[in-house]
């Protein structure tokens, strides 16, 4: 049996801790011509013991809250204020690596932010119990409580639909952002709470609302004019993430094969979706069929939207699909199918995995990610074909491990989960993510079989569609449970399996080479097995897994590899390489085919030189090496069983022989790769390659890559016989052999169109010695764009024209080249005006034309003006334009600014254009154009220094709402700054204790909080405990008298010059007991690590440093309260004292003229007259780290040994010195004989009375005394002071006696979020005001 599960310990849920929602209902009013919403949501929602619920709520204007229908209060603190930054990052940046500190500290405080409830509801008033009744078979459990249950109504509008939902003309949408659901509606937006949903939207009568679930009915009201509203409910628990809406006047087209199916699109794309849609019905019965279950929601919707309104090609709803209407073709569109059919079919299998099946935990999503590819690609296997399938398998297994190479793209690190927050399903690393989580699930099909994979994703479903006690869930310790039961997989290959695969990250690199030994008819096969990421990083992360049981350093992975040998006898496996132990492995693998029966066969005579012969039949004399082995060729993991990256050695005719004779795809494109990058080309290669491209029976995408290999290959040495191979099979295909031009098109052979279409642009990539594209080829790309005839072709030839177009960009013009230049510009221009009259499928043509002309004024930029390419491409940004050709105009002009005035002005022009783009998405591309260009730039030689204004710029624009409203192009501005810091553009491995901190984790900024102190116990436990909240009011346990000694033990001496400001009369016994005693100090607090809520006045930080004095009397502190502050709230009030210079005074001089001060504090508020003005005590929580840097002792806690700075030099002080010291030893002898006397009387209340009020009365008489004597030798002190006056003397207008209000020791920069508070207010009718005082003390490090 499977272990029982452990409990997680990063998210503890202890009982009763949160509100839990059990029902959710939403009904909205919507007014597209008004441009308004407003209605309310009401949720059942078990209260916790605390009585405040908080839920997550942002651009939206709360009117009331009600519970159990009685108004109650709450607070409402949007956390998005779009505050100007601009001062304070104009301070915090001077180079990209500062900007980039601060890029990472705003955007994770953004997204730890966004984790909090910023709408809190007192639930307090009444209190319902009400019992939670599960009956089964007329007996009540027994382990049900009763809880607290109540019902919330809010009653709201939407102030600005600028995220999570959307205005476009008359059409609403939901986007399905990450956390952005409470843009539109009020709810507790995490990944562990769902619950059903009743969903009422009223509508214009002409108008259709689609939501999640199944339609209940729709009610037309009797206004003028009607209003219809559609009444949606949804049975199956979800989270908010999958609550998707959609608001138009769709047309709606019921699928002809299966009822349940609805698609909805805009008027002028109904012909095209009648044409796309299809299919769909063959994927949705195949799912059902594969998983033995009905579709899990009672019906599925797609609707397919304008591309500029989607933020992404497809958003995800239970239920409901968004689409961009971008995928929908027509019957004359070829090239858009498959890509479309493939998206289709995913968005349905994230409705069965993701949607309904959903993670138990963060770092669990990448098995539902999985587990969806995988349905996919069982899709693609059945309806697209077994070679497309294996095809997409083997180039995604190509991409994972040439990225898989860092912590992000470990699954299941609850470590990288942390950090990512969410952010690992966007860019190429949420590609990256899924493709590997897609490899991996294949890997445990191939090792189990597909039947009991099968059967594994049937017991998923089952048990979540069970009615008695459905689990919608799904862990990966689960998944590897039903492994081993269901699959037979054997437990000690699971538990070596899933740590190494999903709790870490890197791939297997194996380098092989073999050698045939004739006497022994053995294989020699040498394997040298290597990572593609560093063995120590790969090792360190896999141990910190705490679900890693393989913690002895090896680096390898389960199970075997197997190595298939062709033969001319036939093909044989040999599972015989193992995937662990020594790097180096020598294999013996023992040959089944012997030479002794075949004879040696002689060339014909008419043979040609380069070995070949007209008769096919007849082996070449190539074929020499089979003589000496019976070896055709080898492969290694011929069937995928690895994600793992193989380079083998082998004799150029056996990849020939794999070339041509082996008839999987995978073997194929190998193959091509290793002949493409052989040093020495012979003509046998080119014959190969050439024949394998006219191969019509071979897969289409294989002989693409053919195509591009011929042309790679293709140079003066070969006489340019792969460019002449390429022009003559294309003419063979497309020209007429009479007249010499290219014959009207025929595009009803898809596979051979697909090749041809790929012809011109491999042709166009031909390079001479001079890196000039060949006359001929040039030629040739001219005469397909000026002949191209579309008559009597049932298809559009619009990609056919794109990409020739595109082609003529990948030209490179010599001289002899040039005088076809201006022909070929011409024609590019004709089809530019011909597409603006009539334009092409999704501006296709128009987009391939701005890209072409970019590339041609790059290239030649010293004879074209580009300023006048500038403005030829300028007008395509004109928003009447259709989205695709604005956006590759805005790239096209990117390029341009890029490579003309670097990259400074790159960005300031990627800064103008997103603030001017109105489409989500259109951000997001430019977003992404951007971080290219920086990772270019990045990669190239010349150092360029990108401007502060610029990075300011861009961190401004990471802080706006501009960004808070697109999480996809905060995330690439996030990833702009770091490429420009040469970092690597993930949140994984931030060195988050490192990173400025931009202020305060609060919720409010400015209202007052009345239920902040009960934030921290609803925040949920993704973030880590290094950043606690600020809210928690735990009582503060006693000090440990321990501290006393903390700054003893020291291996070296440092000066530490503390700045104390003294109240000139004592404290109430009130405040003395709260304030004043050694027990209860400041100190002990910060040792419990505890803290109290505090005001966000103006405050102080001073950070105070010396030098070491090599003067021999021993300083110390008196007996009294210290008020030191450390406070992160404001950035410009913060003080920096140095000591310039400290040593021993000589006669007659003082010693205070040494001390030189620096202040600069925006803040600071100085009352040299007001004896009553209170100081705020404040401190920065201290960890273990803190105390080095920090003396808690002279930090907080008073001693009693003390003596004032002022007379260090006195010789009187000397002598009171040692009568004080003897006077302190006699009285401690008399202290420990009166604690012997009074031990019985310990628990005594009335002699602890007695000895605290005795206690606290000399302790005043003592700190009088002391008082008026140091404010006398201070101020004296301080008047003597001429020459360098403090820091504090240099505010305006104060030279003598100063006080600050508040002022801070600095203990550690990266400590910002403990806060501790206390107040000391001066007792009536004192007249000395408060005097300063400045003390050294030496510190002692430990010597070890």
């Amino acid at each position: 049996m499977a272990k029982p599960r452990k409990p997680k310990p990063e998210d503890p849920k202890p009982a009763n801790s949160g509100a839990v929602v059990r029902h959710q209902k939403l009904c909205l009013s919507i007014d597209t011509n008004l441009r308004r919403i407003y209605g309310y949501t009401q949720l059942e929602i078990e209260v916790p013991d605390i009585g405040i619920v908080g839920l997550h709520a942002e651009n939206l204007g709360i009117e009331s809250v009600l519970v159990d229908g009685d108004l109650t209060e709450f607070e409402y603190y949007p956390h998005n204020q779009g505050a100007d930054s601009e001062k304070r990052w104009a301070s915090a940046v001077s180079s990209p690596i500062s900007a980039a500190d601060a890029a990472a500290a705003a955007y994770v405080t953004a997204l730890e932010m966004e984790l909090i409830p910023n709408l809190l509801i007192n639930c307090c008033n009444k209190m319902q119990i009400e019992p939670v009744n599960t009956e089964t078979n007329g007996d009540q459990s027994s382990a049900e409580v009763k809880q607290n249950v109540k019902s919330i109504r809010v009653n709201y509008w939407v102030e600005k639909m600028e995220t999570g939902i959307h205005f476009e003309d008359n059409v609403v949408h939901t986007d399905n952002q990450l956390r952005r659901s409470r843009c539109w509606f009020p709810c507790i937006d995490g990944n562990n709470q769902r619950c059903c949903y009743d969903l009422e939207f009223t509508v214009a009568h002409n108008l259709v609302a689609v939501s999640n679930g199944t339609l209940l009915y729709q009610v037309l009201s009797r206004d003028d004019p009607p209003h219809k509203t559609y009444v949606y409910r949804l049975d199956v628990p979800v989270t908010s993430q999958w609550i998707s809406l959609a608001v138009g006047p769709f047309e709606i087209l019921p699928d002809q094969h299966n009822g349940l199916i609805s698609h909805m699109c805009l008027p002028p794309d109904l012909p095209k979706l009648r044409n796309t849609v299809e299919f769909f019905h063959s994927a949705f019965s195949e799912y059902e069929q594969y998983l033995d279950a009905k579709f899990p929601f009672g019906s599925y919707k797609q609707v397919f939207l304008s591309p500029e309104m989607a933020i992404s090609s497809s958003n995800f709803g239970a239920s409901l699909s968004i689409l961009s209407s971008q995928v929908l073709f027509d019957e004359k569109v070829i090239d858009q199918t498959i890509d479309t059919c493939i998206k289709l079919a995913f968005a349905l299998a994230r409705q069965w995995f993701g949607v309904y099946i959903t993670p138990e935990a963060p770092n669990d999503e990448w098995l539902l990610d999985g587990l969806a590819g995988f349905l996919t690609d069982l899709f693609i296997k059945k309806f697209l074909g077994n070679n497309e399938a294996r095809y997409r398998r083997y180039k995604a297994n190509c991409a994972v491990c040439k990225a898989d190479d860092s912590g992000a793209t470990a699954l299941g690190s609850s470590f990288a989960c942390k950090d990512l927050y969410g952010t690992h399903s966007i860019g190429l690393l949420g590609n990256i993510r899924s493709w590997k989580s897609v490899a991996i699930l294949q890997m445990l099909e191939k090792q189990m079989g597909p039947d009991f994979f099968k059967k594994i994703l049937q017991a998923i479903i089952y048990r979540a569609q069970n009615t008695t006690c459905p689990v919608r869930s799904l862990s990966t310790k689960e998944f590897r449970h039903f492994a081993n039961k269901i699959g037979n997989l054997e437990r000690p290959f699971l538990k070596e399996f899933f740590p190494r695969w999903v709790g870490s990250y890197g791939c297997p690199v194996l380098r092989m080479g073999f050698s045939y030994n004739k006497r022994k008819n053995i294989i020699e096969l040498a394997v040298l097995r290597e990572c593609t990421a560093t063995i120590d990083s790969s090792v360190s992360v896999l141990n910190a897994n705490p679900d890693s049981e393989n913690h002895d350093g090896d680096i390898g992975w389960p199970g075997v590899m197997t190595v298939r040998v062709y033969e001319l006898d036939g093909m044989s496996d040999h599972p015989d390489l193992p995937m662990a132990g020594d790097a180096w492995q020598l294999l013996e693998i023992a040959c089944h085919s012997k030479l002794a029966a075949r004879r040696y066969q002689k060339p014909k005579k008419g043979s040609k030189p380069d070995g070949s012969d007209d008769n096919g039949d007849i082996p070449t004399v190539d074929m020499r090496s089979s003589v000496e082995s019976p070896l055709l060729w080898i492969r290694a993991d011929p069937e995928m069983e690895y994600l793992a990256e193989i380079h083998f050695n082998q004799p150029v005719q056996m990849w020939i022989n794999q070339l041509e004779k082996d008839e999987d795809v995978v073997a194929q494109a190998q193959a091509i790769t290793a002949l493409e990058s052989l040093p020495e080309l012979s003509f046998s290669v080119v014959k190969a390659l050439n024949n394998f491209l006219t191969d019509s029976k071979a897969f289409w995408r294989v002989r693409i890559e053919a195509a591009f290999a011929l042309a790679s290959t293709s140079s003066e040495e070969t006489d340019f016989t792969g460019l002449q191979h390429l022009v003559k099979f294309y003419k063979s295909r497309r020209f007429d052999a009479d007249i010499g031009l290219p014959k009207p098109n025929d595009f009803r052979d898809f596979p051979e169109y697909f090749v041809l279409e790929a012809i011109p642009r491999a042709v166009a990539m031909v390079r001479a010695a001079d890196r000039k594209s060949p006359r001929e080829a040039v030629e040739f790309v001219l005469q397909l764009l000026k002949y191209n005839d579309n008559n009597g072709n049932p298809y559009s030839d619009v990609f056919w024209l794109a990409a020739v177009v595109q082609s003529v960009g990948e030209l490179e013009f010599g001289q002899q080249s040039m005088v076809f230049l201006s022909s070929l510009l011409k024609r590019i221009d004709r089809l530019l005006q011909f597409d603006r009259l009539m334009p092409s499928y999704n501006g296709i043509l128009t987009t391939s034309c701005i890209r072409t002309l970019a590339q041609i004024a790059l290239k030649l930029s010293g004879f074209i003006h580009l300023d006048h390419v500038f403005e030829l491409i300028k007008p395509f940004r004109d928003f009447e334009t259709i989205w695709q050709v604005r956006i590759e105009a805005s790239r096209a002009l990117l390029d341009l600014e890029f490579h003309c005035n670097g990259i400074d002005a790159a960005l300031l022009l990627f800064i103008k254009y997103i603030e001017e783009e109105p489409s989500l998405r259109g951000q997001v591309k430019l977003g992404v154009h951007a971080m290219r260009l920086c990772q270019i730039q990045a990669g190239s030689v010349s150092n360029e220094d990108i401007k502060e204004t610029t990075l300011v710029a861009l961190l401004q624009l990471l802080e706006s709402r501009t960004a808070f409203n697109n999480v996809f192009l905060r995330h690439y501005l996030f990833c702009i700054l770091q490429v420009l810091a040469g970092r690597s553009p993930t949140l994984y491995g931030l060195p988050k204790d490192k990173l400025p901190r931009i202020g305060d984790v609060e919720i409010c900024h400015e209202q007052k909080n009345n239920f902040a102190a009960l934030v921290a116990e609803m925040k949920p436990s993704q973030p880590s405990a290094d950043n606690p909240s600020l809210h928690d009011t735990s009582a503060i346990p006693e000090a440990s008298k321990e501290l006393d000694t903390v700054s003893n033990s020291h291996e070296r001496k440092t000066a530490v010059v503390k700045i104390r400001v003294k109240q000139s009369a004592t404290t109430s016994k009130a405040e003395e007991a709260d304030n004043g005693t050694v027990e209860r100090s400041q100190g002990g607090e910060r040792s419990q690590g505890k803290h109290h809520d505090t005001d966000r006045g103006a405050t102080s930080s001073v950070s105070v440093d010396a030098p070491q004095r090599n003067s021999a009397e021993a300083v110390s502190i008196s007996n009294q309260n210290i008020e030191e502050v450390n406070s992160f709230h404001d950035h410009g009030s913060r003080i920096t004292a140095s000591i310039g210079s400290a040593k021993i005074a000589s006669e007659g001089d003082n010693f205070g003229k040494e001390l030189q001060c620096t202040a600069d504090s925006d803040n600071v508020s100085v009352h040299p007259d007001d004896p009553s003005s209170p100081s705020i005590i404040q401190d920065n929580y201290v960890d273990a780290e803190a105390q080095k840097y920090a003396s808690l002792q002279t930090l907080s806690v008073s001693r009693h040994d003390g003596f004032s700075l002022g007379a260090v030099d006195s010789p009187f002080r000397e002598k009171e010195k040692g009568k004080k010291k003897k006077k302190k030893e006699k009285k401690v002898k008399e202290n420990k004989r009166k604690r012997e006397d009074h031990k019985g009387d310990r628990d005594n209340p009335e002699y602890l009375e007695k000895k605290r009020l005795k206690k606290e009365k000399k302790q005043k008489e003592k700190e009088m005394a002391m008082l008026l004597s140091e404010v006398k030798a201070t101020s004296t002190e301080l008047r003597d002071k001429k020459e360098e006056p403090t820091s504090l003397t240099d505010l305006p207008g104060k030279k003598e006696e100063v006080d600050i209000s508040s002022a801070t020791v600095q203990l550690k920069p990266s400590d910002p979020h403990k806060v501790a508070e206390t107040r000391s207010e001066p007792k009536e009718g004192t007249s000395a005001p408060p005097k300063f005082r400045i003390k050294i003390k030496n510190k002692t490090l430990n010597k070890s």
